[in-house]
């Protein structure tokens, strides 16, 4: 059984869009409105944000906020890494996806011997870097980050020597660069991003198993082929954006993408991973109530925490 530590981190100055720091709370209400006492029954940190930074101006166009976006992943990398140390499974309820290279790094730092995988279950792959990106929001980078990856050939933007000092104490953290090969990656649901991920892609030949080929295999059956891709790893982190749930049903995230998957495909998805000993930590990040009705986002992300958790719990 699985001694399982519950990371609340409702940071959202990684996105574009206001709202995720609510998505943690709004997760614990569907959690009330199910009777359900699984936030009663772990221990719980709870991150500090540095999320009054919303309300100043931007200094580092291309990687907005990219000094408090270092402070949270000093805060998390630490809160991870001391779960795992005391062996205990991070499970990382987070507002926007910035965060989850913290995560990422929280892990390697507590085993920094161990090879991890990574399964990004998300629409978007998070691949830019301040030298790439379209918008700035550093919610679109954390696996850059994680890779130590500026994707230099693909450059558009120069930023700032300050921004970039920041960039690789940012990739650096926890003296580990990189903290994840390419050849580790598994993307699920890939299905919204630009040219210069997809270069990304193409370069290191990244395993993408998009929304048909879930469909058309089967959930078991991916769950299977993304652990035997990853077989190498003796750790596994599984990273799970509510947009890659269809826009029908994802609309209480910042960025909803069409073509997504079920909430069905996703709940199995998950819950199939959590019974697998390499699953190492499990986060879910990109709820945003303010964009919601009746709170439906939350109460779906829920119910595909509860179902992981009781596996897990199994396991």
């Amino acid at each position: 059984m699985r001694n399982i530590k519950i990371v609340e981190v409702r940071s959202e100055i990684g996105a574009g869009t206001r709202g995720a720091s609510l998505g943690v709370d709004a997760i614990k209400i569907a959690a009330l409105d199910c009777m359900s006492n699984l936030f009663v029954n772990f221990p719980s940190e709870v991150i500090e944000t540095e999320n009054k930074l919303l309300y100043e101006p931007i200094t580092s166009p291309y990687a907005k906020r990219i000094s408090g976006i270092y402070t949270m992943y000093d805060r998390v990398s630490k809160a991870v890494c001391d779960s795992v140390k005391s062996g205990l499974f991070p499970l990382v309820l987070a507002g926007d996806h910035s965060t989850a290279g913290a995560t990422i790094a929280g892990l390697r730092m507590a085993k920094p011997k161990k090879r991890l995988g990574v399964v990004w279950i998300d629409a978007h792959a998070d691949m830019h870097s301040p030298y790439t990106t379209p918008s700035g929001n550093m919610h679109g980078m954390p696996l850059n980050i994680s890779m130590g990856e500026d994707n230099i050939e693909c450059q558009s933007h120069t930023p700032d020597p300050e921004t970039v000092g920041v960039w690789e104490k940012l990739k650096n953290i926890g003296n580990i660069n990189p903290k994840v090969l390419p050849e580790d990656i598994v993307f699920i649901a890939l299905r919204d991003f630009e040219k210069e991920e997809e270069a990304i892609i193409k370069r290191h030949n990244i395993k993408v198993i998009p929304v048909a080929e879930v469909r058309r295999k089967g959930v078991e059956n991916v769950v299977r082929q993304s652990f035997q891709h990853l077989a190498a790893c003796d750790d596994i982190y599984v990273s799970f954006d509510v947009d890659s749930l269809d826009s029908s049903i994802s609309r209480g995230t910042g960025t909803p993408v069409s073509n997504g998957l079920r909430e069905r495909e996703a709940e199995d998805m998950i819950a199939s991973f959590m019974q697998h000993h390499k699953i190492c930590c499990f986060e879910i990040a990109e709820v945003n109530p303010t964009l919601d009705k009746e709170n439906l986002m939350a109460e779906i992300a829920f119910s595909i925490l509860q179902r992981g958790v009781n596996l897990l719990l199994l396991n």
